[in-house]
């Protein structure tokens, strides 16, 4: 069986007064939080706030990035062991917005954003590596543009990120490792990918740890689906075979509404 997830990915939202508020309402919702695992993953600023937050409950802390290295000259980056320190037993590696490749976002300003933030395929396998051999367990993100979608290629794309992502990994560390499977053009743009759809390329992720380890391994590997995860659309995204929860954004920022997905999560359990 694989534990069902639900992860809040708050970005770049949150003040520690803010975050304080809403990690302490995500915690009051209590109930189904035991049936599920429950990651947020604030802002570097308020990790700790947090942290103080979620107390012993069984909601766990996520960073929303990292770099490789242990420490050094290195402005403005973070290691696995500050993470660590900060109460973190998850990492969110190379999503979207880290990789340059927006939903909502007009070209130039995404090109800009691609050179200032830079996770490549390369990156992101060196991060996930850096995690794992720290005791940090990477959410590593995948997922094609509107683009690469329309030309039929969402499958060779995101195949090629997964595998890019897993190489030179052991198949001893695959159990600490969670995919996380968002269509760039589903990310804060209001639109979700169809629920078949989606479970279909959560299947060919799934298909791809396979190739790259074993049946076994996959079958344990939990995927989850992100892009306009809701209240009102979840429970057809859970239902799913290959879907195990959520990497969540927009939806997160509001105790209430990231309750109702918890719960939608606790239910599927597969």
């Amino acid at each position: 069986m694989r534990k069902p997830v639900m992860a809040g990915n708050w970005k770049m939202n949150c003040d520690n007064d803010g975050a304080k508020a809403l990690a302490d309402g995500v915690t009051a919702h209590g109930g189904r939080v035991e049936d599920a695992l429950v990651i947020l993953c604030p802002p570097a600023t308020a990790l700790t706030t947090v942290y103080s937050s979620i107390g012993n409950s069984n909601i766990k802390l996520g960073g929303q990035n990292l770099f490789w290295e242990a420490d050094g000259a290195f402005t403005g980056e973070l290691s696995a062991r500050m993470l660590l320190s900060c109460g973190c037993e998850y990492v969110i590696i190379g999503h979207s917005e880290r990789r340059g490749r927006f939903g909502t976002m007009d070209e130039a300003d995404a090109d800009d954003l691609a050179a200032v933030f830079g996770d490549t395929d390369a990156t992101v396998n060196r991060k996930a590596k850096a995690a794992l051999a720290a005791g940090l367990k990477p959410i590593i993100c995948c997922g094609e543009l509107l683009s690469e979608r329309q030309a039929g290629n969402t499958d060779e794309v995101v195949a090629s990120q997964v595998r890019a992502a897993l190489e030179g990994i052991p198949a001893s560390e695959t159990d600490n490792i969670i995919i996380a499977y968002e269509p760039v053009w589903a990310i804060g743009t209001g639109e979700v990918c169809d629920a078949d759809e989606a479970d279909r390329v959560c299947g060919m992720v799934r298909a791809t740890v396979a190739e790259v380890y074993s049946q076994d391994v996959a079958d344990k590997m939990r995927v989850l689906y992100g892009g306009s995860v809701k209240p009102d659309n979840v429970e057809g995204l859970m239902a799913k075979e290959n879907i195990d929860g959520g990497l969540v954004g927009g939806a997160s920022l509001k105790a209430d509404s990231f309750g109702a997905l918890i719960d939608a999560a606790a239910a599927s359990a597969k």
